[in-house]
């Protein structure tokens, strides 16, 4: 072999293992930069999944949003929990949360005005603002009173009593998509003949789509985005 022809070879070798060796570096890097799905949370960040069942599709009829169900997360000893209301009003560790959705599925989403507020003193007032329903039942009627409280109307009050922030307005029971067959037979099991067509109500999809809230965090099962600007 020709020394031209043997340079060449030793060249092409080179070129060829210098390849190798980024590509295993490449999937290396990909495989430790994956993104923690809390690694953008904040306290008092608003999470949204959808939930299935006869209660979520009708939502979800009604409100013309897959979203269903709403709850706060709030850290607690290097633990995520969410402040939601499911039976009593409770906390969960958001890892469980999180399997009570669609795949996984969940989104958070922050107040505009969050950047703005000392985060310590923020969680304070959220905190005092949210022990009074700490235990209340589930309200299966979606009413406005506190005696018992739907998840959110939970959100709603929290951040308004809280914080002073009306996230959106709440509307009237009539003004959702009531003619469904399913929503329908819903509102006889809880209302009989006599809905409260005037009772305001706030539903998940009305707080996802507050202009008041944007998103830090969609996790889907195997993927995270965090859009933090």
């Amino acid at each position: 072999m020709t020394m031209r022809k043997r340079s060449l070879l030793l060249f092409g070798l080179a070129a060829i293992t210098g390849t190798v060796l980024g590509i295993r570096e490449l999937t290396s890097h990909a495989a430790h930069s994956v993104v923690s799905p809390t690694a953008a949370l904040r306290d008092g960040d608003i999470l949204f999944q959808q939930t299935g069942g006869e209660q979520g599709r009708a939502i979800q009829l009604a409100t013309g949003s897959p979203w269903t169900h709403v709850g706060i997360a709030f850290k607690e000893d290097d633990r995520w929990l969410v402040y939601e209301a499911v039976g009593p009003v409770i906390s969960t560790p958001l890892d469980e949360w999180a399997l009570h959705g669609t795949d996984g599925q969940w989104v958070a989403k922050r107040w505009v005005g969050a950047d703005r507020m000392d985060t310590v003193e923020m969680r304070a007032r959220l905190d005092k603002a949210g022990e009074r329903f700490s235990g209340l039942p589930y309200d299966l009627r979606f009413g406005w009173s506190d005696d018992r409280i739907y998840c959110s109307e939970l959100v709603w009050k929290i951040f308004a009593e809280g914080l002073g922030v009306r996230l959106c307005e709440p509307k009237p029971m009539r003004e959702h998509a009531l003619g469904s067959q399913l929503v329908q037979q819903v509102m006889r099991e809880r209302y009989g003949t006599a809905p409260p067509l005037d009772e305001p109500m706030i539903s998940p999809g009305a707080l996802f789509d507050c202009e008041e809230l944007r998103t830090v965090v969609e996790h889907r099962a195997g993927t995270t985005s965090t859009k933090v600007r």
